[in-house]
């Protein structure tokens, strides 16, 4: 056991010297009196400072049942330039055991949505291209009986690297470029894709 945490802790150390985890903490702490927490409840409500709902996807292979499921923390979109290439989030990848979802319920967490994808990959140096057709998960998950949620494939280009390498967005852009008119891969603005999708429900 030892040994298994040695080896831990020198991945993690490994992994910060390489600049492979690139998220930061900055730290401020202090206490406030039990006679005074209703005060400074109210005021931290006026300033408004509630944190954006955490999305957490879990993906498994259905042809091969004994790969690891995959839990995957997606961050918010950086605002940011808004010429950069393409759009820049934290991700966080961790392998798991299948029983992720029981552990995630357990957790508070609430199924939204759950899809099938099929489709191929293909990499380009860094690059990830993924063409894939989405379809609804079947009742009583009946493989057989899948339907396609459109007559389209996704088609994503993605990137996995440290922060600070904005190149790889040009990088993109220029690989982007040669599937035209094929396709066109574009910057997709979130914020406003989910006040547009809001009304409809």
């Amino acid at each position: 056991m030892a040994s298994a945490i040695s080896s831990a802790v020198d991945s993690l150390h490994s992994a910060i010297q390489s600049n492979i985890i690139p998220n930061q903490e900055y730290l401020l702490q202090g206490s406030v009196l039990d006679t005074a927490v209703e005060v400074l409840l109210h005021r931290l409500r006026g300033f408004g400072p509630t944190d954006p709902p955490v999305s957490l996807r879990v993906r498994r292979a259905i042809d091969y049942p004994d790969m690891p499921f995959q839990l995957r923390y997606i961050g918010q979109p950086e605002l940011g330039d808004k010429s950069r290439a393409a759009v820049v989030r934290s991700s966080i990848d961790v392998g798991t055991s299948n029983t992720v979802i029981e552990f995630l319920t357990e957790m508070g967490c609430r199924l939204d949505f759950e899809y099938i994808i099929r489709g191929y990959m293909f990499r380009k140096g860094r690059m990830k291209i993924t063409v894939s057709k989405i379809f609804k998960m079947p009742q009583g998950k009946v493989m057989d009986s899948m339907e396609a949620i459109s007559s389209s494939y996704l088609v994503e280009l993605s990137v996995l690297a440290p922060r600070g390498q904005d190149a790889i967005a040009e990088d993109m852009r220029v690989f982007a470029e040669q599937l035209k008119p094929l396709v066109q891969l574009e910057k997709i603005d979130y914020n406003r894709l989910c006040k547009l999708i809001r009304p409809i429900f």
